[in-house]
């Protein structure tokens, strides 16, 4: 018996911020598996800034299921690796149901951990954050570090890896709520809302000894205004560029203090999350440790139901969220 599911294909490849006309929610119907299928009841699903690039002509096919992070439950199947019950994590988000065959589904540890934390702190965004700070950083104990978009997914669990590194942290965001939130929740030393005053004097009186990590996530204003900041030898991790997600071609806007790397003779150095999953059995016990003893604090924003998924996906570059941003497709 076919089982009818939802699911959101883009209709129309944006030009600038998306909008939700840009997407639609389709339903349609999913067979019973066959022998060697497995079929998968996804319960919460992932929205990252780094999805909006993939939206361009010639990357995410229009009247499609899009993709995304998604945890799930089995709800049926057919397949000797997987039975029903059994929690699992994939990339086939923007739906209710995935009918596969088992490729690309990893099942979840039998703990009691909640199971939204492997999308976040557990999952790719604290792998990002560690592997950024930790490898493509070079982070030392006791150093300087900037964080951009501090509030984020990856850039609360970034400023949270520098203070338990025992480094001086300063953190920006987008509202005083999140400022607060970086500096009484997490511990950061100085938080900066980017929206108020001048960035590049407000991060000078913040770093009054320098920055050694610049972990970069936003470009733009932010990149311009850390250079002339950084310590000789200092170290920029380049994790995105959201401030430019949603320009043609994703151009930043231009920088005019590059010349400071010349003379400090500093690094600035691009990485993806996939570098790191060598470190994947180090980074779990490490960050499981955190969560345990209380250094690692997390924040997720809900949004319920499949037809708010672009709505949620818009909102990450409005500022919605606080840490990571979520939609819950069922219980």
């Amino acid at each position: 018996m076919a089982l009818k599911q939802r699911e959101v294909h883009l209709i129309n490849h944006p030009d600038g911020l998306p909008t939700v006309a840009d997407f639609r929610v389709v339903e349609t119907t999913v067979a019973e598996p066959a022998p060697g299928e497995v079929l998968i009841r996804n319960l919460y699903m992932s929205v990252d800034p780094a999805m909006r690039p993939r939206l361009a002509v010639g990357q995410q096919p229009l009247n499609k299921a899009m993709g995304a992070g998604a945890i799930g439950v089995v709800a049926a199947s057919r397949h000797g690796d997987f039975k029903e019950g059994d929690r699992v994590q994939h990339q086939a988000g923007f739906r209710e149901y995935w009918l596969c065959d088992g490729k690309g589904v990893r099942r979840l540890p039998a703990d009691d951990v909640s199971p939204t934390l492997y999308l976040h702190v557990l999952g790719g965004t604290g792998l990002t954050a560690y592997g950024g700070l930790l490898v493509t950083g070079a982070l030392r104990d006791g150093e300087n570090v900037f964080v951009s978009a501090a509030a984020g997914a990856v850039g609360s669990v970034a400023v949270q890896i520098a203070k338990i590194k025992g480094c001086y942290t300063i953190g920006s965001a987008g509202s005083q709520a999140k400022c607060d939130w970086l500096t009484n929740a997490l511990g950061v030393d100085v938080a900066i809302n980017y929206k108020e005053g001048s960035l590049r004097k407000n991060l000078k009186d913040a770093a009054p000894n320098g920055i050694d990590v610049y972990f970069e996530n936003v470009g733009g204003e932010h990149l311009e205004a850390a250079l002339p900041r950084m310590n000789p030898l200092g170290r920029i991790p380049v994790c995105g560029m959201i401030s430019a997600y949603n320009t043609p071609g994703a151009r930043s806007t231009g920088i005019t203090t590059l010349s400071n790397m010349i003379y400090n003779r500093l690094t600035m150095k691009g990485f993806v999350v996939y570098e790191f999953e060598h470190l994947r059995e180090q980074f779990s016990s490490d960050m499981k440790g955190w969560i345990k003893d209380g250094r690692m604090k997390f924040h997720e924003t809900i949004v319920d139901g499949i037809e708010n998924a672009p709505g949620a996906l818009i909102g990450l570059f409005t500022g919605e969220n606080m840490g990571k941003m979520l939609v819950r497709l069922g219980q």
